[in-house]
């Protein structure tokens, strides 16, 4: 790509809160632009179902979360609507509907390098941008059970989570020369190995306890909700204390106030440690020995870098399905939906820890910590941009 001496490239990101994940993705790929590249890119988050979308479509962000409160017809609406020929049909139907839309959106927003890490963010702006386009990259955040709205052919590179995933953008027609597969996009606080807060190494589990407060002399096992504290936490939090087990509990109830305030309210036969939102997770992921949660793709992502077993509790049905297919045919953890099930794992692991090392093992074998910084060098690449202007790995150790 030839562009003026004096202009930088400019790259825009297209994401929708529809889910937390996407957004995150979005922001881990800027934070790795500006790490990789300092100033000499330019990039935009935009939020297109907000901002663009047509009514009702508009209201999807809001709509999304009472959405899946009915997990099950969700994941029928996910499978029904996946498969190629079915993604064709949506996204032609909608086209004369969203094409005024998705016109302005290009428009408003002109970019030398675009990035989808949305489902619906791919086919409808490709067809607005035309032949004569600038790059565009698609960069699926599901890890597995990829829905078809994915994938475009058009799309200069599809970037990738996981081989499962590839396997899915292959069973969808994709080129295989247009697929790689570089892992999450993740936050470089879940990443990076220098020194954490005070400078405690970020390594170090019994510094990082000692800071926080935490026992040093027992396993410690974290709960986990996602930002909004969601899932039967509390019921699984209550039998793991109650069974009888040497360790101690760490509980994040997110921004959920009542489940925070229900938790508090309560004896604990362990010692127990209860925080509400938090900035501190990759401290708290580092500092563990499990991870217990809802089978969210960040979070899993998050885990295998700090080397954490998982054990999964709940999933959303869908495109959190492959998840749980993931973890356990990886060996990183189990799928536990059931309290009883979870306290008799975290038995096993706690008496036999070398069974647990295993899993932790696997966990890091499995990690891509580098998949953000990845993206920004392939965006590099698109953009043409010399390996000379290439920024060093400031403050990453």
């Amino acid at each position: 790509m030839n562009l003026p001496s004096n202009r930088k490239p400019h790259v825009v990101l297209l994401f929708s809160d529809t889910g937390g994940g996407h957004r995150s993705a979005a922001e881990a790929i800027v934070e790795a632009i500006q790490i990789e590249w300092g100033d000499a890119i330019t990039t935009e988050m935009v939020d297109f179902f907000r901002y663009y979308a047509p009514p009702p479509f508009n209201h999807a962000p809001e709509l999304y979360p009472l959405m899946v409160k009915i997990p099950e017809a969700w994941g029928a609406t996910f499978y029904l609507t996946d498969g190629r020929a079915r993604a064709r049909a949506i996204t032609s139907a909608l086209w004369p509907y969203v094409r005024r839309a998705a016109f302005k959106l290009i428009r408003h927003h002109p970019a030398d390098l675009y990035i989808s890490v949305h489902p619906l963010a791919t086919t409808l702006p490709l067809n607005a941008l035309g032949k004569q386009r600038p790059p565009f990259l698609i960069v699926v955040t599901d890890l597995v059970t990829t829905h078809a709205l994915w994938y475009d052919d058009r799309a200069d590179l599809i970037l990738l989570p996981t081989e499962m995933a590839c396997e899915r953008a292959i069973a969808n027609h994709m080129p295989p020369q247009k697929l790689r597969v570089v892992g999450l996009p993740v936050s470089q606080r879940f990443c990076a190995p220098f020194a954490g807060p005070q400078g405690v190494p970020t390594g170090d589990k019994i510094a990082l306890r000692t800071r926080l407060g935490w026992p040093v002399d027992r396993p410690l096992v974290l709960l986990v909700g996602g930002g909004e504290g969601m899932g039967p936490l509390a019921a699984n939090a209550f039998a793991i204390a109650e069974a009888g087990l040497d360790l101690a509990l760490v509980i994040v109830a997110g921004r959920n106030q009542r489940l925070k305030a229900e938790l508090e309210s309560r004896r604990w036969p362990v010692p127990t440690f209860i925080y509400g939102f938090t900035r501190e997770m990759p401290d708290f992921m580092r500092a563990a020995d499990v991870l217990v949660t809802k089978a969210g793709p960040g979070t899993i992502s998050e885990a295998l870098n700090a080397g954490l077993p998982l054990l999964l509790y709940a999933r959303l049905p869908g495109q959190e399905d492959g998840n749980v297919k993931f973890v356990v045919r990886e060996r990183l953890g189990h799928w536990a939906p059931r309290p009883q099930y979870l306290v008799s794992i975290l038995r096993q692991w706690i008496e036999q820890p070398q069974v647990r090392e295993s899993f932790a093992a696997r966990a890091r074998q499995k990690a891509r910590p580098q998949a953000a910084l990845t993206i920004a060098r392939i965006v590099g690449e698109q953009l043409g941009l010399p390996v000379e202007e290439n920024i060093p790995h400031a403050g990453l150790g």
